[in-house]
């Protein structure tokens, strides 16, 4: 939630954000969840959803905690993601882009292909991102 709210979203937002932003018990069991720790630190994490019959991932959610912005641990973390997706039979990634966090994607080789409605906010459209491994 805080690496969110970095962006200045007010309360509501980001109390309308809440359960989408929680990683349920479920996608620990199946999904690649991976956790970069500095120290005794949670300095990110991301959450990449495979599916290996289409061989197609999606990146659910890549965040780096605010105090650790702008230190590496976001490419660490996507360099971290596009092996495990490879190794699991992906080849084509996509998500649905914080606006504010578009840069950081299109600098992993990302690229905006549409709008996708966002999960929390009604009416609200997302840039949607895609990439060929």
């Amino acid at each position: 939630m805080r690496s969110k709210a970095v962006w200045g979203y007010n309360a509501a937002f980001m109390d309308a954000c809440r359960k989408e932003l929680t990683v349920p018990a479920e996608a620990i069991r199946c999904n690649e969840i991976w956790l970069c720790e500095i120290g005794r630190n949670a300095a990110g994490f991301y959450e990449l959803m495979p599916d290996v019959d289409s061989g197609h991932g999606e990146v659910r959610m890549c965040f780096v905690d605010p105090n650790f912005l702008r230190r590496g641990v976001g490419r660490t973390l996507w360099r971290h993601m596009e092996e495990r997706a490879r190794l699991s039979g992906v080849n084509r990634l996509g998500l649905d882009a914080d606006p504010n966090a578009v840069p950081f994607y299109a600098a992993m080789g990302m690229a905006v292909t549409g709008e996708a409605p966002s999960g929390s906010i009604a009416g609200r459209m997302l840039p949607r991102m895609e990439k060929t491994l």
